[in-house]
């Protein structure tokens, strides 16, 4: 009698379950053959150059489908030399979100239900606000920004080094790539939220219902772990617009184009000349939540 047992990995299990449920699945004569081609799909990093090309073409015909448009979808790769840093300028900001929504339109966040990649914190003057995050004010709604008596803390993925999302996956849907950004691929999320949990940042959303976004408001310039349209009950997260980093260099994220009194900072830590490094060198900065060994390179400072 053979007693090699077959090791259980997420692939040949659903393979499985797929194999015994597919009649059960989909009424007689309306399976489609790329609903369980999206099922079984290999992981993003598993994918050889015919896979991925199979699987683009799916996804385009997808979303040509659903909105109307012809989508590019990226699928660039970090570049040698790169480990990407963000740097906040908190004697700058003045809580006028508008970083929010350039997140939104960039990033083909789901309108309905609301999602957002960036919480503006409101905090008066003197709090500790490093050890209170939790206790801040988001949902304010002055005539005018910035409030007297009120300072402004927007917190986001601070795409951690040593990150305790990629940690908890089960399914390894999520993982830290080369240039320091930190990634899912929504195909293989099952949306477990155990990553969402081990976040000590709050960074992380849950599409709790379809994404919803009007055919005029979507951004056809994507990336497979970017901003391509996501599933309902995925994670999902800021990723430094990866379309926009990566597939044209030195370009800045759409949060950092829109700051109107040039808040946010962004480049290349391990380049010296960087504007990063040279606010890293030069002001008063910190991280968030640091005694955590999370390593974020996101980093806080005070211009003056």
């Amino acid at each position: 009698m053979n007693t090699k047992k077959k090791k259980l990995t997420r692939r040949n299990f659903l393979k499985g379950a797929a194999a015994g449920t597919a009649a059960l699945a989909l009424p007689v004569g309306t399976a489609d053959a790329s609903v369980w081609e999206a099922f079984l799909q290999k992981h993003f990093q598993e994918m050889d150059a015919d896979d991925l090309a199979k699987v683009l073409e799916r996804l385009k015909k997808e979303y040509k489908n659903e909105y109307n448009k012809d989508f590019d979808i990226d699928t660039s790769g970090a570049q040698p030399g790169v480990l990407f840093g963000y740097g906040l300028d908190l004697s700058r900001c003045i809580g006028c979100r508008r970083c929010v929504y350039a997140c939104v339109r960039e990033n083909n966040q789901s309108r309905d239900p609301q999602i957002h990649y960036i919480s503006v914190l409101q905090f008066e003057q003197g709090e500790k606000f490093v050890s209170n995050l939790e206790e801040a004010d988001k949902y304010y709604y002055p005539d005018k920004v910035p409030e007297d008596g009120y300072f402004y803390m927007p917190v986001q993925c601070q795409q951690c080094e040593n990150p305790p999302c990629v940690k908890v996956c089960p399914t390894k849907a999520t993982w830290k790539e080369k240039d320091g950004i930190v990634v899912v691929d929504y195909n293989w999320c099952i949306g477990c939220r155990f990553c969402m949990a081990a976040c000590p940042y709050g960074a992380r959303r849950f599409n709790w219902g379809k994404p919803r976004i009007q055919d005029d408001e979507i951004n056809t310039e994507t990336h497979y772990l970017g901003n391509r349209p996501r599933y309902q009950g995925v994670v999902e997260k800021c990723t430094y617009c990866i379309q926009r980093v990566r597939g044209n260099p030195g370009r800045y994220p759409a949060c950092v184009e829109i700051c109107p009194v040039g808040a946010r900072k962004f480049g290349n830590l391990l380049d010296p000349e960087s504007e990063i490094r040279y606010c890293i060198e030069n002001k008063r900065v910190f991280r968030l939540k640091e005694d955590l060994n999370t390593s974020p390179k996101f980093y806080y400072f005070f211009a003056t």
